[in-house]
């Protein structure tokens, strides 16, 4: 069965690919011609998962440029103003700059009002099929379009869906992401994995901010509002995992679950919540009671340029299927809605889509051209990780330090949340903070007291350095910052424009 050739052609209704379908279908073209658009989705139904609840006020005006800010409308969502930092207790205010604002939501509410405006857009065919495999011509090895299944009961088996462009969006389990890249594939490195409950009524440190605790031994843990009585909290769980749930996650998940659950209770209740602030403990027991701990993995994937020799014709990634980041700073819907708004702008000033060339200097204009923001929240995704989930003495001299930095106030918040928020992408800005937190943090070891135990007593004290302990300190700096600049070099570099970018 052949099916009406599309112009275009999206697999998966998520964040991005729902939001695409609109954009192009609502914007005018050079050839005044609107596009014939395929949107193709495994289930419309609501999506459940305990990511992609909150975005940064970056992300927000993306999706305004868009005109989809009315997707926020009516699925209870929540004004986010900024962020509050806790280490020990204690909160440090970090309020986006000029009043503005993001949203955090229920993602699944906030996927399904993407998706109906996509069904509405003039020009757009939602269907719910599976797509099993990309359509390659067997002489150019160019991607004609894909093969799916309907989910319509007597659907025909891998029906054939022709379109002169695909794109794949189908999220961080992409199935086509080494069909399409060949031999630039990149496999998503691994950082941690992150379990999620939902609180109710709780109050959090500094009400409609995001709260990030800083919890020592294990990696940070997350708070925010995603409705007017739930709190979503995501708990950092490292990779490697603890020995105690190593054999757990890998080996019983599908033969003893229930041990799982409660060896992973029993963590969170010795090891997590006795560091997040008293009022979340009793909410936090009631949820480990009565909700299910579902878990989702952290993983960084570096966006490969596409529509060179090495990637198919015909077919390009976008979204997590091609760029991921570690979730902790929130910018993975902001980086997809700046994506979209990019590709809106080029891909409408296309004539012919089946013209690869041209096609592959508008996917080189894309790439470069969102690489500013890109970049910059990847970057400060890994680097704020590695901070915050500091495991030994010298990554912890720079957790300190960052936090220091933060409570100075001034500029020292307003560039990182600005950088953070995507409200300035500048990777120039992201640099100079870089290097004023790592020697702030040498400063802040050589003149604030530190705990020291004294001859004849258990009871650690309070101690200012003093100069008998500099040639330590030297040496000991040395070995903080070093390790510091190495381990991020390999995530910058300067390309040809002068600009500090990701690779």
């Amino acid at each position: 069965m052949w099916s009406t050739p599309y112009d275009i052609i999206i697999v998966g209704a998520g964040v991005a690919g729902a939001a695409l379908a609109h954009a192009l279908s609502t914007s005018k073209r050079l050839n005044e011609k609107p596009f014939r658009i395929c949107l193709l989705e495994r289930s419309l139904a609501e999506p459940d998962r305990i990511v992609g609840e909150l975005l940064q006020p970056g992300g927000y005006g993306a999706l305004q440029k868009l005109g989809l800010e009315s997707c926020t409308d009516g699925i209870d969502a929540v004004p986010v103003r900024g962020y509050a930092v806790v280490l020990d207790g204690q909160p440090v205010h970090i309020p986006y700059p000029d009043a503005r604002e993001g949203r955090s939501f229920h993602h699944g509410r906030f996927i399904q009002a993407l998706r109906s405006k996509a069904k509405q857009a003039p020009g757009v065919e939602v269907i719910e099929a599976t797509v099993s495999e990309l359509i390659e011509c067997p002489v150019t090895g160019r991607i004609l379009g894909v093969r799916a299944t309907r989910k319509a009961e007597g659907a025909v088996e891998k029906e054939p869906f022709f379109a002169d462009l695909t794109i794949v969006a189908d999220g961080c389990f992409s199935n086509f992401r080494s069909s399409v890249m060949g031999q630039a594939a990149i496999k998503p490195a691994l950082k941690s994995h992150f379990v999620g409950l939902i609180l109710e009524d709780i109050q959090l440190p500094i009400d409609k901010h995001g709260t990030v605790v800083l919890v020592k031994g294990h990696g940070p843990v997350l708070l925010y509002q995603i409705g007017t009585h739930e709190t979503r909290i995501l708990l950092d769980v490292k990779a490697p995992l603890p020995n105690d749930l190593k054999v757990s996650f890998n080996f019983f998940l599908v033969i003893c679950r229930p041990i799982v659950i409660v060896l992973l209770q029993q963590f969170i209740i010795d090891e997590i919540l006795p560091q997040l602030p008293s009022s979340v403990h009793l909410a936090l027991h009631r949820a480990l009671d009565k909700d299910r701990l579902r878990r989702m993995p952290n993983s960084f994937l570096p966006p490969a340029e596409q529509g060179g020799h090495h990637t198919k014709e015909g077919v390009f990634l976008l979204g997590d299927a091609w760029n991921m980041r570690h979730p902790l700073t929130g910018g993975g819907m902001m980086v997809a809605f700046n994506d979209v708004v990019i590709l809106r702008d080029l891909l409408t000033g296309v004539r012919d889509l089946s013209n690869w060339k041209e096609m592959a200097r508008v996917l080189h204009k894309w790439h470069w051209k969102r690489k500013a923001l890109a970049s910059t929240v990847n970057i400060l995704s890994l680097a704020l990780y590695d901070l915050f989930g500091a495991d030994d003495e010298y990554l912890e001299v720079l957790r300190i330090g960052c936090f220091k930095y933060f409570e100075r106030g001034g500029e020292c918040i307003n560039g990182p949340v600005s950088l953070l928020s995507g409200i300035v992408p500048d990777p120039i800005l992201l640099f100079r903070h870089f290097f004023a937190v790592a020697f702030y943090s040498i400063w802040v070891m050589f003149t604030h007291p530190y705990p020291r135990t004294k001859r004849g007593s258990s009871k650690p004290v309070m101690v200012v350095p003093g100069y008998d302990d500099y040639p330590y300190l030297v040496l000991k700096s040395i070995s903080v910052v070093s390790p510091y600049l190495l381990n991020y070099r390999d995530f910058v570099m300067i390309n040809k424009n002068g600009w500090l970018c990701s690779m």
